[in-house]
C-alpha cells in the first residue's frame, strides 16, 4: 500500500482551525503562528485535491469536503491519544507535562491556589497554566481544548467530550448590611426593602445570575432592575456600603471576609435553591490525572471552605454540602477511557 503523504501536523492544524472558527483561533491554541497554521491548511488541501474551508464565511465554515473529513481527523485523533496513553507510565510524575486549568472567581483567593500547589506537589515535572473565568467561559475554553480542567457551576446540559463529576452543593442566601433591622423572614419581607436598599444582582450574562432570575421568576418575585456586576467582589462591597443587599450564594460569600464584619448572612427565604460546583475534564484526559484532581480539589474544598464556614454559620450546614465521590476509576482498563495530553 502507498504510503500516505498527510501530515499529522497538517491534520492538526485543520481540526484547530475548523473548531475555531479562524485560524487566529486554531493558531493560538496550537501554539503557532498563524502563517505556520496557513501552511499546513494549504499543504492539507494541496495533496487531498479539495477545499476543505470557506475563507469567505465569519467565523470559517467547513466546505462538505471539510466535514467529512474533520469527523474521520476527530476519529483518529481520538485513537492515537488513547494509544499513547494506553503505552505510557501510570507514574504521574512523568505523565502529564503541562496541565492548564480554568476555574471561577469565587475560587481564586485560596481554593484555586492551594488546588494548584497540591497538584504541583503531586506532579512536580508537570507546569500550570490557571484562568479565571465565569461558568460559561470555562466550558467554551474545555470545549475549545485551551484548558484540560474546568472548576465551575454545573451545566444543565452534557457537553459532548466532556466528563463532569459534581464535587459540592452550594446554598443560594440573602447578603444584607449588618445594621438592617427588617427582619427577612420572608420574600415579601425583601420586596419591603426596596424603597431603602434595592437588589443588587449577578450580571445575567452568567449562569449565576441566569439561575437566580430564573429562581425568582419561578416565584413571581419581582425586583426592580438597578444594578447588576459581574464581580462577586464587587457586589458585596456595594452591600458593606449599605448600597443596596444581594442574592448569591454561601461559597461566594464565604470567600469576601474583608466584608464579614459589615454584612449579615441568612437562608433565602421561602423555597431553597442552589447550585452545583462541579469539576469539568476533558474525555482525553487521563482517569489517575482527573480522579487526582478530584480528590484534591474535595480535600481544599473541605478545608478552605466548608469547615470554617460550617463552624461561622452552623444554619448553612445541611445545605453547603459536599456530594458523594464518584466510585474509583479501576486500573484495569474497564472504566472511563483515558488518554494523553499533549506534552
Amino acid at each position: 500500500m502507498e504510503r500516505s503523504r498527510v501530515s499529522l501536523k497538517w491534520l492538526e492544524a485543520f481540526q484547530a482551525v475548523a473548531r475555531h472558527g479562524s485560524i487566529r483561533g486554531g493558531a493560538q491554541s496550537l501554539g503557532l503562528s498563524m502563517s505556520t497554521v496557513s501552511h499546513h491548511l494549504g499543504c492539507l488541501e494541496t495533496t487531498l485535491g479539495a477545499r476543505l474551508l470557506d475563507h469567505s464565511k465569519r467565523p470559517m465554515r467547513l466546505t462538505p469536503a471539510g466535514e467529512t473529513l474533520l469527523r474521520r481527523v476527530d476519529e483518529a485523533m481520538w485513537i492515537l491519544r488513547k494509544g499513547v496513553s494506553d503505552i505510557w507510565s501510570s507514574d504521574l510524575r512523568s505523565l502529564i507535562r503541562l496541565l492548564r486549568i480554568a476555574y471561577i472567581e469565587d475560587l481564586e483567593t485560596d481554593v484555586g491556589p492551594a488546588l494548584v500547589q497540591t497538584l504541583s506537589d503531586a506532579m512536580p515535572l508537570c507546569d500550570f497554566s490557571v484562568l479565571t473565568r465565569p461558568t460559561h467561559e470555562v466550558i467554551d475554553l474545555l470545549e475549545s481544548e485551551q484548558v484540560d480542567i474546568g472548576v465551575a457551576s454545573s451545566m444543565a446540559s452534557q457537553r459532548i467530550g466532556i466528563i463532569e463529576d459534581p464535587i459540592v452543593h452550594d446554598p443560594f442566601i440573602v447578603v444584607l448590611p449588618a445594621d438592617v433591622s427588617h427582619p427577612i423572614t420572608s420574600v415579601s419581607a425583601l420586596l419591603g426593602l426596596q424603597d431603602t436598599l434595592p437588589l443588587i444582582r449577578h450580571s445575567r450574562k452568567q449562569q449565576i445570575g441566569q439561575q437566580i432570575e430564573a429562581h425568582l421568576r419561578r416565584i413571581k418575585a419581582r425586583f426592580p432592575e438597578r444594578m447588576e456586576f459581574e464581580s462577586t467582589h464587587a457586589i458585596l462591597s456595594m452591600v458593606a456600603a449599605k448600597r443596596g443587599w444581594t442574592i448569591t450564594t454561601a461559597l461566594a460569600f464565604a470567600r469576601a471576609e474583608r466584608y464579614h464584619e459589615t454584612l449579615v448572612a441568612l437562608p433565602f427565604p421561602g423555597r431553597a435553591f442552589s447550585r452545583t460546583l462541579a469539576l469539568f475534564c476533558r474525555e482525553d484526559l487521563p482517569s489517575s490525572i482527573r480522579l487526582l484532581v478530584e480528590r484534591s480539589l474535595r480535600d481544599t474544598l473541605q478545608r478552605h471552605v466548608l469547615d470554617p464556614v460550617h463552624e461561622k454559620y452552623p444554619w448553612v450546614r445541611a445545605s453547603l454540602a459536599m456530594t458523594q465521590p464518584r466510585e474509583a476509576v479501576s486500573t484495569s482498563g474497564k472504566a472511563d477511557s483515558s488518554a494523553a495530553l499533549k506534552s
